[in-house]
């Protein structure tokens, strides 16, 4: 009877087929998408592809992981602290990582914002659940208003703008979502979106971050227009995460086998920042349907990200690519009641903080400890 009732509740969408689908662009744009499962070239490589300016190229990696987002932020900001950031020539996002990317991608100046945004305890405007049993019928638990607001106060025009200069330099903002109508991962072209000169290019920005963050059945899906042979429709897109914890290679160029070395003549050094345990984390677990699909859902997460940077890790040590990977490798308690806790967030902060200021957080290679002691809850991050 709920789904019965769900279905009934859901918006009216125009429909389309997978050919149309398949054929689809956002009027206007050129150049600003890629499915990550295609094998062939990009549409336009020198939109694509950053163009070296140093010996090094520097890609920066940041996942999804909701609040865990904070880990990275306090990795970013020591690795500033330090003096030893470099100004990456490529920055991907993914779900929480999309909302971090844009302020990475600009600089050390930004990191306020970032440890603003994930330490300050502003995330728990983002909680505004609906009563049950209106949010089991409805498109999501959480309402996107908070989450929207958001994006709009702190994706401007001025922002739009800076990251348009830096790409006419060169350098690459990515961000994930997934086509929710089509199941395939899309890789969108932030930079080109930004430099387009439309008047409608911050509300595609702000519409596509907001969907990369939005986790299903969290927060809802977001529409976002699109034309096909003189249709016009709206493919719904949501959490990057569903489709991958992280954009590095696209998973179409490490499957074809013709597809030469990445990055010739220059040496790529990809940072992977994952703002989520990879380790097993033991909690006796509720038999509560919620509880365990929960908890299912964790351990599908860990092992999805886990055999994508497997995956990475053997493309890179084929093509010469310098391989770095961090994760939260202690255990945080986390009440999934209480998404965006503030103790939480800042714990995560702290950790990745202190782990990048004394030098130990980098691993180059994708192992994670399956020793019990290191998955103890540890308060020393409190």
């Amino acid at each position: 009877m709920l789904a019965f009732l769900a279905g009934c509740m859901a918006p009216d969408r125009i429909a389309y087929g997978p050919t149309v689908a398949a054929r689809a662009n956002i009027e206007g744009f050129s150049d600003i998408r890629i499915y990550a499962d295609t094998s062939r070239q990009f549409p336009d490589a020198r939109a694509w592809l950053p163009i070296p300016r140093h010996k090094e190229i520097n890609y920066l990696v940041l996942s999804g992981g909701g609040a865990g987002g904070a880990f990275g932020v306090g990795a970013l900001k020591a690795w500033s602290d330090k003096g030893e950031r470099p100004e990456f020539d490529i920055v991907s996002g993914v779900s929480t990582g999309a909302l971090i990317a844009p302020y990475a991608f600009l600089g050390p100046g930004y990191d306020e914002v970032l440890v603003e945004l994930y330490t300050s305890g502003v995330a728990k405007e983002l909680v505004d659940a609906d009563f049950l049993p209106k949010a089991l019928l409805g498109a999501s638990l959480l309402k996107q208003g908070p989450l929207r607001a958001m994006v709009e106060r702190h994706l401007t025009r001025d922002i739009l703008a800076k990251i348009a200069a830096e790409h006419r330099k060169g350098r690459r903002l990515l961000v994930l979502t997934s086509n929710l109508d089509s199941q395939r991962a899309v890789i969108w072209n932030m930079g080109a979106i930004a430099d387009s000169g439309r008047p409608d290019a911050l509300k595609l920005f702000q519409d596509i971050i907001i969907a990369s963050a939005s986790v299903p059945g969290l927060f809802p899906a977001v529409l976002i227009k699109a034309k096909s042979g003189g249709r016009e429709f709206a493919e719904m897109h949501s959490d990057g995460g569903s489709s991958s914890q992280i954009l590095t290679i696209p998973e179409g160029w490490m499957a074809d086998a013709e597809t030469g070395a990445w990055s010739k003549g220059r040496r790529l050094n990809m940072y992977i920042i994952v703002n989520n345990a990879l380790m097993p984390e033991f909690v006796m677990t509720t038999n509560n349907m919620f509880v365990v699909m929960a908890r299912a859902s964790s351990s599908l997460i860990k092992a999805q990200t886990r055999s994508a940077l497997l995956a990475t890790y053997v493309y890179a040590q084929k093509n010469g690519i310098r391989f770095r990977v961090a994760s939260i490798d202690t255990q945080i308690p986390y009440d999934m009641t209480d998404p965006f806790n503030t103790n939480y967030m800042r714990a995560a902060y702290n950790l990745g903080y202190a782990k990048m200021a004394s030098g130990s957080l980098w691993k180059d290679r994708p192992l994670f400890t399956d020793n019990p002691a290191a998955a103890q809850p540890a308060e020393r991050w409190q």
